[in-house]
This record gives C-alpha cells, sequence and structure tokens, in this order.
C-alpha cells in the first residue's frame, strides 16, 4: 500500500501541536496530525486555564461561550491562610470544560483541510532521503514533536528532553459552586505544595482544585490533595467529604526550554520543547505562541527551500531568567513563616501582580460573599 506523503507531521494535537498545523494550513502545506488518544478529550494533563493574552491567539478564534469562564481575581493565601485579593484593569483569567475545548480544537483542524488521525501514536520515524517515513502513517518533508514533557520523538530522535518536573494532580466536581466564584484561588504552602502551589477555581461546568509540588528522580511522593482540600474548605466552600467526578494527574516541567529543540528537519514545540514558565507551570499561551512560530517557520522554509534551515525567531523561545531564579528560590528557600509576614508588605503584591498579570495590578475592595477568609 503506497504511503501518503505530507508536507509536515505533527506528533500531538496538543495546543502546541494545533497551533503548529493551524499556521501550516494557513501557508497551503499538506499537514497531518497525529494523537496517541481516540477523544482528545480523555487522559488530560492540562488545568485548562487560560491566561487574557491566550484568547487573542488565532487557534481559539471562535471559542464557543459555553466552553469558557471568566475569573477577574486571583486570590493569594499565605500559609496561615490570609489572603490578598488581586486584579488588573480589564485583565481576565479563564477556565475551561477542558474535554470539550480539547475536541472543539480538533474539530478545527478537519474544518481547515488538515488530516487529524486519532489512535496513532509515533512509534519511530527513519530518515529516507529528504524525508522522514513513519510507519504505518506516512512519509514526511518535516517532523515535529509537540507530544509533551515526556516527548517520545524527542526521545526516539535524539532531541533534548525536559529533566525537571513538577507532580501535580487535579480533581473536578461537576455542578459545584464556590463561595467566592469570580475568584483563582491560589495557596501557598511548603506542607501541601513544596515548590509550587494549590489552586481551586470556577469552571464552566463546576470546580477545579489542583495541587503540585515539586518533583525528585527516584521520589515517591505525590500530592496529599485530599487534606489540602480539607485545610482549605473553609476557604473555599468545597465540600471536603465530596468526592471527585474526574481526575487527572501527571509530571509538568519547570525547567524551562530544552537545549537541544531542532535536529535537521525535526523540531519540537511546546512542553516537548520546555516552553512552560518555571514558577507557574503555564505552558498554554506559551505553547500556543511556540507552536505557531514553529509552523510559520517551517511553511517560509517549504515555501523557499533555498534559505537554509528553520530557526525559530529568538523571542519565540523566552529566557525566563526571572522566573528560574524564583523557581530556585521556591526549591531552596521556601519557608512558611517569611511568607506568611511578606503577603502583608506591597513588595510582595507587586511580585504576585507581575507574576498574574504581567503589569501592575491594583487592590480591589472585599466583595461581600461571606467568604471567611482571613485578610490584610
Amino acid at each position: 500500500m503506497q504511503e501518503t506523503t505530507y508536507d509536515v507531521i505533527v506528533v500531538g494535537a496538543g495546543f502546541a501541536g494545533v497551533a503548529c498545523a493551524q499556521a501550516l494550513a494557513r501557508h497551503g502545506a499538506r499537514v497531518c496530525v497525529i494523537d496517541r488518544k481516540r477523544d482528545l478529550g480523555e487522559r488530560l494533563h492540562t488545568t485548562g486555564i487560560l491566561v487574557a493574552e491566550a484568547l487573542h491567539h488565532p487557534c481559539l478564534a471562535g471559542l464557543p461561550a459555553a466552553l469558557v469562564r471568566a475569573v477577574p481575581h486571583a486570590r493569594l493565601y499565605a500559609p496561615s491562610l490570609r489572603s490578598v485579593l488581586l486584579a488588573a484593569p480589564g485583565y481576565r483569567f479563564y477556565t475551561t470544560d477542558t474535554p470539550a475545548l480539547m475536541r472543539w480544537l480538533g474539530e478545527g483542524l478537519v474544518q481547515r483541510g488538515i488530516a487529524l488521525r486519532l489512535g496513532t501514536p509515533f512509534r519511530d520515524g527513519v530518515r529516507e532521503g529528504a524525508h522522514w517515513r513513519l510507519p504505518g502513517i506516512g512519509r514526511t518533508r518535516w517532523l515535529v514533536g509537540a507530544d509533551g514533557a515526556k516527548s517520545r520523538v524527542a526521545a526516539r530522535l535524539g532531541l533534548g528532553q525536559v529533566d525537571r518536573w513538577l507532580q501535580g494532580v487535579e480533581h473536578e466536581f461537576d455542578g459545584v459552586a464556590l463561595r467566592e466564584p469570580d475568584a483563582l484561588h491560589c495557596f501557598i504552602s511548603k506542607r501541601y505544595a513544596p515548590g509550587y502551589i494549590g489552586w481551586v477555581a470556577q469552571t464552566p461546568t463546576g470546580v477545579q482544585a489542583g495541587l503540585a509540588r515539586r518533583h525528585l528522580p527516584g521520589s515517591t511522593a505525590v500530592p496529599d490533595i485530599d487534606g489540602f482540600l480539607r485545610h482549605t474548605a473553609a476557604m473555599t466552600g468545597l465540600p471536603a467529604s465530596r468526592r471527585p467526578d474526574s481526575i487527572r494527574a501527571g509530571l509538568i516541567p519547570c525547567g524551562g526550554p530544552v537545549h537541544l529543540r531542532q535536529r535537521g528537519r525535526v523540531l519540537l514545540a511546546g512542553d516537548a520543547a520546555g516552553m512552560v514558565s518555571p514558577v507557574t507551570a503555564g505552558g498554554i499561551h506559551a505553547g500556543l505562541r511556540h507552536g505557531s512560530a514553529v509552523g510559520e517557520a517551517m511553511a517560509r522554509r517549504l515555501q523557499h527551500p533555498g534559505e537554509g534551515d528553520v530557526h525559530v525567531a529568538t523571542d519565540a523561545v523566552p529566557a525566563f531568567r526571572t522566573k528560574r531564579a524564583l523557581r530556585w528560590a521556591f526549591d531552596h528557600a521556601q519557608f512558611d513563616a517569611p511568607f506568611d509576614l511578606a503577603l502583608r508588605t506591597p513588595f510582595m503584591r507587586r511580585l504576585a501582580e507581575q507574576l498574574y498579570f504581567h503589569q501592575r495590578g491594583h487592590g480591589v475592595p472585599e466583595p461581600d460573599t461571606g467568604v471567611p477568609v482571613q485578610h490584610d
């Protein structure tokens, strides 16, 4: 049987893979996206929380309103559960019905004439002249690994691999409402979340609550999300006895971009390339931007084959210098008592506003919600 030949095969139909494929298709490239899942809404590892900038990306144009919920505030809790409410003019976070969002993205690929092959894992690639051949899938001029932080493309074809992780777990509760639904609740606690945070947020379908902690090689420690939810129940109003309707868990990259993101005509994109903030572990917006940049660079190379190899623009590969420093501090100097005191200072508030809103935010009045929070 004759194999189909493509300009580009993208491995992985996550945010970076979708952005890359759509950028290529806009330039007329023949693209195939493969994913090992039979249903893009299953076995998810992303929280699906979007920063405001992500909604401006072309991949999310026309996103159905029912799939997102605007969250205008962030409430940051110290280990003592004292909190401060943060906001920025016109800024919103957006929680999503994540399984439905991923299925919608997959449907968008098909509508744009991009071949989408679900239930098709990447096993290996064989170089044949000017093409790569993926047994049972087809031949391609270029191959993109957008298959997550444990990229099989990177492992099999000798590219850089993510080597620093957070261990995360998230519970979803259908049909539940928080006492303060218009805030993204973020908890700092060395006991429950060493090296990261816990979070609780209202979604279009209910509530999602997650916890992540530093992951050390060989460690079997897992986040104590049940203890965390009991500890924070009075703050959120989420019943501690309620069992989750769904659970997702996995490793989250936190080391910044990997060093070898391209070898010949194979490139990495998104989580596979380490395009995740070392501090916030936010990878959706970075993945969308990087996937698009990789796609645009390959499209230029396909249209002008004499111009040399693809090199993604430098501004699409953030250095994360400040966030790397903060990651080091989280890993080596996280103590609860100093943070309890620091939360009351203008410096800590400004730092939190920079991390959450990418700009100088402002304090907002405490809403009259009946939430039994301690605040300064």
